[in-house]
């Protein structure tokens, strides 16, 4: 029996190639890798109107035939049969941006070129009928000569016609052609070929460009872009101090309830212990900063539906220039501040090795979100909520600062690599530019709602499970009368053998046995100071002191701020040092990322502790 035919997306990064993909198999798919390359393999199944099955794979995105990156080299490999495990695809679907037409028509025409059944996808043909473009799908499939579908993949718009033309264009599916062979094309040729056709089969109404193109001479300036990207950060982490006071409250209010419920339910002992002490105060001290997660990423989804964030990446490529990195590192980079795990699998687009290795090294420089409840609860703790200018608030402002020395170590550290470890020449990398657009408040909806879910889920799993771990451990073998039960606690031992290390850095018994958990998981951290001090409490009323107000009374400011450094430079979560082995093919990268990372925490922990010691603070 002959497998079912087999058809490959492929388009430009942006064109909506995955979009399209959920919309013609839905559920059934299925995630790997490619045979001998870490570079993800998406397939599904989807019927055609007959009724036939036919297999649907998602390439990498590619600007050209000529692979500039990994991803690019599978596009290219298994267009032409000669990726390993990969058959030859039956017909290609070619996604292109309705909005940005003259571009995606040169990756088009190469394809076309190349002699395979192929149909082209018209993508987000309501965004370019928004813009004030007319694309006449009949004129521009003349001129290709190939099927043209507009398709509007988020909706599903178009995907029977698309069905119709692909079920035509493939015939039985038990002939399978060979791509010819091909010369190099002139780019500027095939630039200028494209461009022709695409304004043929376009009529302009409206000053959607004219916008577009007056917005960014702003934004895109050397000298008035960087100071708005500046400005839109600073509101960002202003916004979220200054948004999230009440919700903090009501979930603080919420869990303080459920505490004095429990107390009152259950007698004093081992499981009270456990649920109130352990699962409680260690997983709600982490739950109280979902609202400034929240709206971090808020600001993160508008700036990228917005199509701003690309305008960053540009704007960045100059920076990173000067460090011996390329615009392709920003993107990484950025998804790093939600992750670092993501941002280290997404160096995968970066051709050159050096590159892409002095990327996966920085990237858990950036400040992550898992590191936003430890410097919320720092910041509150000891840095007053007050103004330091109109609007500006200084708990925002050290939160700002935090994330820019972030940003300027992993700079610094990029520049050591460039010239040391990872040297080799600079390279540039080509960038659309997407039109600028309102966000879909839906999508941004279901944005927040899945970065919701991911960080309740992970709370309710990671953060609760090392807790309750934390908690045994602290609470066992129990202490005598008069003694402290975190020092004489399996957990205190251990953590009196690391405060040796950490003391001159100013670090105190608390804080060494936070460290610990914290590998898990970098918020652990939070939920290991509470459930530390949930124990150790000596009375009732002590007990329901939030941790931020036992903070007050245990921690200097010098050793406050110390701790906040050591979060901004230590390593990641375990998880993340996995993902390094995983990329790297060994443990010699991870091993040194670990030594790094921990070397320059301690120094900038211990910098910052003296100076302020040293300043009388």
């Amino acid at each position: 029996m002959n497998p079912a035919p087999m058809i490959a997306l492929v388009g430009n990064p942006n064109a909506g190639k995955s979009a399209l993909f959920n919309a013609l198999t839905g559920a059934r798919q299925k995630v790997g890798n490619y045979p001998g390359v870490t570079v993800e393999r998406k397939s599904g199944r989807m019927a055609l109107p007959d009724g036939r099955p036919v297999e649907l794979i998602d390439l990498p995105g590619t600007y050209s035939l000529t692979p500039a990156s990994p991803d690019e080299a599978v596009t290219r490999d298994v267009i032409f049969g000669r990726q390993e495990g990969e058959r030859l695809p039956t017909a290609l679907v070619v996604v292109v941006d309705a909005t940005n037409l003259d571009n995606h028509l040169r990756f088009t025409l190469q394809l076309i070129d190349l002699g395979l059944p192929l149909v082209v996808a018209l993508n987000m043909i309501d965004m370019a009928k928004r813009d004030g473009l007319t694309i006449d799908a009949d004129a521009l499939s003349r001129a290709l000569g190939v099927p043209v579908v507009p398709t509007v993949a988020v909706r599903r718009g178009g995907i029977e016609g698309l069905k119709n033309a692909l079920a035509e264009i493939i015939g039985d599916g038990s002939h399978v052609a060979r791509p010819r062979d091909v010369e190099t094309p002139d780019f500027a040729q095939l630039q200028r070929r494209a461009r022709r056709i695409a304004h043929a089969a376009t009529s302009e109404q409206g000053g959607a460009r004219r916008w577009t193109q007056a917005f960014d001479k702003v934004a895109l300036h050397p000298v008035a872009g960087p100071i708005l990207l500046g400005l839109l950060l600073f509101v960002m982490f202003q916004a979220v101090f200054a948004w999230s006071e009440a919700p903090i409250g009501w979930i603080e209010d919420l869990f303080a309830a459920l505490q004095q419920g429990v107390t009152g339910l259950l007698p004093a002992g081992v499981l009270r212990s456990l649920i109130v002490d352990g699962i409680i105060a260690g997983v709600g001290s982490v739950v109280v900063f979902l609202p400034q997660i929240l709206i971090l990423f808020f600001f993160i989804l508008l700036l990228e539906a917005s199509g701003y964030m690309v305008r960053a990446a540009f704007l960045m490529d100059r920076l990173m220039a000067g460090v011996g990195l390329s615009g392709r590192a920003f993107i990484p980079l950025l998804s790093s501040f939600a992750c670092a795990i993501p941002g280290i699998m997404a160096t995968r687009t970066i051709d050159d090795p050096r590159h892409r290795l002095t990327t996966i090294l920085i990237a858990p420089l950036m400040t992550c979100s898992a590191r936003l409840p430890v410097y919320a609860v720092i910041i509150a703790a000891f840095i007053p909520a007050r103004d330091v200018g109109y609007g500006i608030g200084l708990q925002g402002l050290v939160l700002f600062c935090l994330y820019v020395t972030g940003i300027i170590g992993a700079m610094l550290a990029a520049l050591v690599f460039r010239r040391t470890i990872a040297r080799g020449a600079n390279a540039g990398f080509l960038m659309e530019m997407p039109k600028y657009q309102l966000p879909v408040w839906r999508d941004v909806a279901i944005g927040l709602w899945q970065r919701a879910i991911v960080f309740l889920r992970r709370a309710g799993t990671i953060i609760m499970g090392v807790t309750v771990a934390l908690w045994a451990l602290l609470a066992f073998p129990q202490a005598p009368a008069g003694q402290s039960q975190v020092e004489y606690s399996i957990a205190g031992r251990i953590a009196s053998g690391l405060e040796t290390v950490v003391r001159p850095i100013g670090f105190n018994h608390d804080m060494a046995l936070a460290l610990i958990p914290a590998m898990a998981a970098r918020e652990v951290a939070v939920s290991a100071l509470a459930t530390v001090y949930a124990i150790d409490s000596q009375d009732e009323v002590q007990a329901e002191h939030s941790l931020v107000e036992r903070l007050r009374g245990r921690w200097s400011l010098p050793t406050a701020l110390a701790f906040l450094m050591w979060f901004v430079f230590a390593p990641q979560c375990l998880s993340t040092i996995a993902v390094i082995r995983r990329e790297t093919n060994g443990w010699r990268w991870p091993m040194f990322a670990l030594a790094y990372l921990f070397g320059l925490a301690y120094l900038a922990a211990g910098a910052t502790y003296w100076a302020a010691t040293a300043l009388g603070l």
